[in-house]
């Protein structure tokens, strides 16, 4: 009987035996670590040779620099994206172009030196790469002119790149250990971490923290083997003053209009027009318009206009337009560094042959993809006007979705003065009757312009028009000037009611059919919009256009003018 209860019982005992080693294996391979690692190259996104991968703060981009001539080159993208928006490229001339307050510095596609105040600084190798439309920028040249840091790493290449500081958790590796791709002992390493190694720790969880050893490598790593945490405050690099743009804005409330000149016989009118207004102390007048897609000119300016202006106290912005010789292409204009120093030049040229005090830069559906070319010639033409001591100002239309490219904060940087065009929220052709500015569309202007230029340099401009719209099977629209517009209603003997809505009031009438919809501008709705832009505290205000004005509003004017 003994001898058989034997064998049983071995074979019991082998079965628990063999339970209990794959027990122990199974618990062993849950919670042993894993010592595969990961692949560096695929975790920096490196699929080829020649890439460098980039850190920003603490994200691995997709954007990637690459190594050459013994230094790092940066993509133009990535720098005027992140580092300094004023990095421009000239795609047409293989220009890089740099503007500062008083200069703008360019560098041709093979140079390897720069030339700023005068002076001609060497770097030794090509500071800019072209691979086909590809634009790369050397890293130390971008230095010269922005604060920021950068470290490179190789195994594989990658460039660390810090635009901001603050404060930061550091913590210490208490004995040899690894940084995983995930939090968990599964996970793949990263890195391999010593006693003593420093890291920063980005994020806390129960068992793990996200953490970023010293060459730029983010990873996981078990809270138990961190040491020391404490937060330290990182040192801002200031190589780089910050360029100072000296402005030409007033110590007084703009009151500007603009005239309408189309010929040199129209000059002789604006003695006459003037005779009634009241305040008047900056005028526009519509002298000078892009002639030619080669940066050429045309011009109706006339020194004796000047010289009567200037005796009445009254300050000359010539207007700039791009829109009176319609065959004219601003992109092909703007595209080249060449042309837009023509342009420049022959405005400059106008400015001393006539004694101009400003320019009023006037330029009107600037395409998207002309969106850095038109900022690029705003910061020339700026350079100019500083240089000659005279006023830039930017005309713009109430801020919307299809002029967020114009950059009105940049404009506010460079440029004296930026005008809101305030006025055109319906507008001739258009196909729907409405107000042409209503309050709620004014104020929207001038709110959204103030949240990104100074006050001060913000000049809101006045429709002193209304437009007559007939809604029957088409839509028409006509414009009246305010007087022309009070004695055609008078004469349809159509009485009004103010539209709290608008803030204007509103006419309606039907005749043969057609429904007549008038919201009219007159001495209630100008003081109304003034008003807002007292409350806003503005720059200054200009009105569309001299001649079309009722006397009766210049005393409006007058009172925001004198902030009364």
């Amino acid at each position: 009987m003994k001898k058989k209860i034997v064998p049983v019982a071995i074979a019991i005992l082998l079965m628990i035996l063999t339970v209990a080693i794959g027990f122990g294996t199974g618990i062993m391979e849950k919670y042993s670590y894993s010592d595969e690692r990961a692949d560096l190259f695929a975790y920096f996104g490196i699929t080829q040779q020649g890439e460098t991968a980039i850190l920003l703060q603490d994200e691995v981009l997709e954007e990637k620099a690459i190594p050459e001539n013994g230094t790092y080159y940066l993509p133009l993208s990535f720098v005027k994206n992140e580092i300094n928006q004023r990095f421009y490229y000239d795609y047409k001339e293989d220009l890089l172009l740099f503007s500062l307050p008083t200069e703008t510095i360019t560098v041709p596609l093979s140079n390897t030196s720069y030339t700023t105040e005068g002076n001609t600084i060497e770097l030794g190798y090509p500071i800019v790469l072209r691979k086909e439309d590809a634009v790369y920028v050397a890293v130390d040249y971008v230095k010269a002119f922005a604060n920021f840091s950068y470290e490179a790493f190789e195994g594989p290449s990658r460039i660390q790149i810090r635009t901001k500081w603050g404060e930061k958790k550091v913590a210490y590796i208490k004995k040899k250990t690894q940084v995983r791709y995930r939090g968990g002992v599964k996970s793949e390493i990263l890195f391999d971490m010593a006693a003593g190694d420093e890291v920063t720790v980005l994020e806390t969880m129960e068992n793990w923290s996200k953490v970023k050893t010293t060459n730029g490598i983010i990873g996981y790593v078990e809270n138990k083997r961190l040491r020391d945490e404490q937060m330290v405050s990182e040192t801002p690099v200031t190589d780089v003053a910050e360029p100072v743009y000296t402005s030409r804005t007033k110590d007084y409330k703009i009151n500007m209009v603009w005239n309408m000149v189309t010929n040199t016989t129209a000059n002789g009118n604006v003695d006459e027009l003037l005779a009634n207004t009241k305040g008047i102390n900056t005028i526009s007048p519509t002298w000078l318009s892009l002639s030619d897609n080669n940066g050429n000119i045309s011009s109706i300016a006339d020194a004796s206009y000047v010289a009567r202006m200037h005796e009445r106290g009254i300050e000359v912005w010539a207007m700039f337009d791009n829109f009176t010789n319609k065959e004219v292409s601003t992109a092909e204009v703007l595209a080249y560094t060449s042309k837009r120093n023509l342009l420049v030049q022959n405005l400059m040229n106008q400015v001393q042959a006539y004694g101009l005090d400003g320019i009023n830069l006037d330029f009107e559906q600037i395409p998207q993809e002309s969106a850095d070319d038109y900022i690029q010639f705003i910061r020339e033409l700026s350079i100019a006007c500083r240089n000659a001591g005279i006023v830039f100002s930017i005309d713009n239309y109430v801020p919307t979705g299809y002029t967020a490219h114009y950059n009105r904060q940049e404009q506010g940087i460079v440029a004296d003065y930026v005008v809101i065009m305030g006025y055109d929220e319906h507008w001739l052709g258009s196909d729907e009757a409405g107000s042409v500015a209503s309050i709620d569309f004014v104020e929207n202007g001038i709110a959204d312009t103030v949240s990104v230029v100074p006050k001060e340099k913000v000049i809101n401009a006045l429709p002193f028009y209304t437009i007559l719209w007939g809604v029957g099977e088409n839509v028409t629209s006509k414009a009246y000037g305010m007087k022309g517009a009070e004695e055609f209603l008078a004469q349809k003997g159509v009485s009004g009611q103010w539209d709290e809505e608008t803030c204007q009031n509103y006419y309606t009438y039907t005749e043969e059919g057609v429904t007549y919809h008038m919201w009219l501008e007159d001495e209630r709705s100008i003081e109304t919009k003034l008003n807002v832009m007292k409350n806003y505290d503005i720059g200054g205000v200009s009105g569309w256009r001299l001649g079309f004005e009722k006397p009766g509003i210049w005393d409006k004017i007058a009172s925001f003018v004198q902030g009364e």
